[in-house]
């Protein structure tokens, strides 16, 4: 327990005894409440020149709060009780955005759901493992609330899997399969997953689908759909190795240039060489993935081949086979290197819940693993950063190229409604060159 004592000026000496959790959720409660305040008093100072015929304001406080409000959030629940404006605009209506209407539990707390899920809980588990979060208030989670909520998000998952593509212009995507164990079934879950880069440089999902084993038809499909759906054509793609995703891609979008990952390369090289050679193998490697321009990088390709290739062949052969596709990220912005050279933006994403799945079953149907899987991504997505230097991507989405990384008074045929110019590009008065300052 946590005990405060303060003296007065009559010399009493007041007890206050309070758990460090009840401290935090009323902690909690006085910040969200003078937010709550602070919001409403800058939406009708905002809109204080709006009056009627009379000259009376037609948005004011009005007088009264909200009933109190039970919101559940990772401190456990707290009441609250909103201020109220009383807005008399026609078809106007004040919604407050830290707390809208009906929100019962705080967005932070959703996404942990599906991550608890995904690290193996079953339904059964929640409620103890969400006492340590909300305290009795968890009591509201039993295993029938959350087979419900796994409704909903099958739900979602289903209408956000039909959204329209079109307008979206993705200028780099890559593409894994992931695999999760299903309970209740032999086969894994292929998880196809694509994530894809728009001109402004964000990062979003735009398709997780189950696919058998990754194969080309697998793929295809899902390139086809999203084609269907208006997606173009994107500039670059990055996968692994696996044939059935390129296969595919060179049908569907045939001008779509290829980046193979280099984390998979690496990892398929090592796996054709001995345990005493690999860390200096491994070495040589990165200094080819990392290398400064092409030249370099052919130049270490040649170096690793001649010390390897003749006591251990297949892992010389291994690193040549796709060496041009494994060095087209040369060809792009050297800030955006360092995301086309692998598939990390959806490792790194999986990467716990790889780990789980060898411990646990995992979903107990595929319907349910795509759903959380859908679920986790959604979560992940609103905290993933653009990528860097985000004004260059809708420069290559114009057309501009970038030989070993730099852009030098190239010729192209941009769309210049398209293009989006930072301060350091000017683009001609005749709408062909681009120049750098």
């Amino acid at each position: 327990m946590f005990k405060l004592t303060t003296d007065d000026t009559e010399g009493q000496t007041p007890e206050i005894t309070q758990s460090l959790d009840e401290l935090a959720r009323e902690g909690a409660r006085r910040m969200i409440a003078a937010a709550l305040e602070a919001e409403v008093a800058q939406y009708v100072e905002g809109l204080r020149h709006h009056r009627d015929e009379n000259g009376h304001a037609l948005v004011v406080r009005n007088g009264k709060s909200h009933h109190e409000r039970t919101v559940q959030m990772g401190a456990g629940s707290i009441k609250i009780r909103a201020p109220r404006v009383d807005d008399r605009r026609p078809e106007h209506r004040f919604t407050s955005k830290i707390l809208p209407p009906y929100m019962r539990r705080s967005p932070r707390l959703e996404e942990a759901l599906p991550v608890l899920y995904l690290r193996g809980l079953s339904t059964g588990d929640f409620s103890e493992a969400l006492e340590a979060l909300l305290g009795s208030a968890a009591a509201g989670f039993s295993a029938t609330t959350i087979t419900r909520l796994l409704n909903v998000w099958q739900e979602e998952y289903k209408a956000w899997r039909k959204r329209s593509l079109a307008g979206k212009e993705y200028v780099y995507i890559w593409a894994d399969g992931v695999y999760f164990n299903i309970r209740l079934e032999e086969d894994r879950l292929a998880c196809l997953v694509i994530v894809g880069v728009l001109p402004d440089g964000r990062k979003e999902v735009i398709a997780l689908e189950d696919g058998y084993r990754e194969s080309t038809e697998s793929w295809a499909s899902v390139l086809r759909d999203l084609k269907r759906r208006g997606m173009t054509a994107p500039v670059l793609a990055v996968g692994d190795g696996n044939l059935g995703f390129w296969a595919a891609l060179r049908d569907v979008f045939p001008e779509t240039q290829e980046q193979r990952c280099w984390k998979h390369k690496i990892a398929n090289v090592l796996d054709k060489l001995p345990k005493r050679l690999q860390a200096r193998a491994k070495e040589q490697l990165h200094e080819i993935m990392y290398a400064p321009d092409r030249g370099s990088a052919l130049e270490e390709i040649a170096v690793f081949e001649k010390e390897y290739g003749t006591r251990y062949a297949k892992a010389a052969e291994t690193l040549i086979k796709d060496q041009d596709r494994m060095l087209t990220f040369f060809d792009f912005p050297a800030e955006h290197w360092l995301h086309l050279r692998t598939t990390n933006p959806i490792e790194s994403t999986f990467a716990t819940v790889k780990a789980r799945t060898k411990k646990t079953k995992g979903a107990g149907s595929r319907k349910a693993g795509l759903a959380m899987a859908w679920k986790l991504l959604m979560a992940a997505q609103g905290r993933w950063r653009r990528v860097n230097a985000p004004h260059l991507v809708a420069l290559v989405k114009a057309g501009v190229e970038f030989p070993n990384g730099e852009a030098d008074m190239l010729q192209c045929d941009p769309e210049p409604e398209k293009l989006f110019m930072p301060i350091p590009w000017i683009l001609a008065a005749d709408g062909v060159a681009i120049h750098k300052i």
